[in-house]
């Protein structure tokens, strides 16, 4: 019998949260990507959901979340996910976050090491600048008057990337699920609230150069943390050499790479995703944060660590 996955909101801080909970046992905290919501994990959440306790927000901005003027910074997120994980009385999860989730997930790790167990990162931001150009380009002036035009005529888009989608299917491709889930982010932001939301959070951590926001000068700390990196070989938005840089400044993470997936692995091969990320939770013990330790982790000096970006 099928774990039941069930909608709920919660009010944090006066503004709706909107998240799937779904399963028992060890938690599991999943963070979408920019402009997605919970919905990209929903070919993967019931297998999860068979022995762990699975929560999958709308993070603030986006789908059925509030989207508030407001505070859209990667720490912002990061405390919100802290937040609602204390609303939910869970102390203590393994954060598994795709692309800007993935640079939330590094940013939860970095300021709640106590409240994180493991860490699974897909496609992950924050870990170079390089960037698409699409999502460059729209942090420069002007992008949301594009946005506005480009989801007005969010009909005939829909229709055509279901044709795309359906005939990418058949002959096998499998980074249409990139092409599917661009077009239903574009489609989101519909709204100007979503709009603006979208905007804010991506210049928060983007600028026309690529991205601003990095961990790699404190990637060192997650020797403290079993990690594990998953990316697809020809992901067109994040390069999936990043994650052979995770691979030569973290020996201990676990790294995967997808061949032929793109920037959303977890749909092109939703059953391997399952069974790498099952197989990392059964054969790794969750992190034992201790303050002394962390506090020698934090005072050593590491040679040729890398520099953050723009500096």
């Amino acid at each position: 019998m099928a774990p039941s996955l069930v909608r709920e909101k919660r009010v944090v801080h006066g503004h709706r949260r909107a998240f799937v909970r779904a399963g028992r046992g060890p938690a599991l905290l999943l963070l979408h990507g920019i402009g997605n919501n919970c919905q990209t994990w929903a070919g993967v959440i019931e297998r999860l959901a068979e022995s762990h306790t699975v929560i999958a927000p709308d993070l603030l901005g986006h789908g059925d979340s509030d989207k508030p003027r407001g505070d859209y910074s990667i720490a912002a997120y990061a405390n919100g996910m802290r937040d609602l994980l204390s609303v939910l009385d869970v102390e203590q999860a393994t954060v598994v976050g795709h692309s800007l989730g993935g640079g939330i997930a590094l940013q939860f790790a970095y300021q709640f090491p106590e409240r994180c167990q493991r860490l699974a990162l897909v496609g992950s931001g924050g870990l170079g600048p390089e960037l698409s150009a699409g999502l460059r380009a729209a942090t420069l002036p002007g992008a949301e008057v594009v946005l506005t035009g480009l989801t007005g005529v969010s009909g005939p888009l829909r229709l055509g990337m279901q044709v795309l989608e359906r005939a990418g299917r058949a002959g096998g491709w499998k980074r249409v699920g990139d092409l599917a889930q661009a077009g239903d982010a574009l489609l989101a932001l519909k709204d100007v609230e979503a709009r603006r939301a979208f905007l804010r959070t991506l210049r928060g951590v983007v600028d026309a150069r690529g991205q601003t926001v990095t961990a790699l000068d404190r990637l060192y700390l997650a020797d403290a943390v079993p990690m594990l990196v998953i990316w697809g070989s020809r992901d067109p938005i994040v390069p999936a050499r990043h994650a052979e840089t995770v691979r030569a400044l973290v020996p201990s993470a676990r790294v995967e790479v997808f061949p032929g997936a793109g920037h959303w692995p977890h749909l092109d091969d939703p059953d391997r995703f399952v069974d790498v990320l099952l197989d990392f939770l059964a054969t790794t013990e969750p992190a034992a944060h201790d303050r002394d330790s962390w506090r020698r982790l934090l005072s050593q000096e590491k040679e040729g660590a890398a520099k953050p970006v723009g500096r």
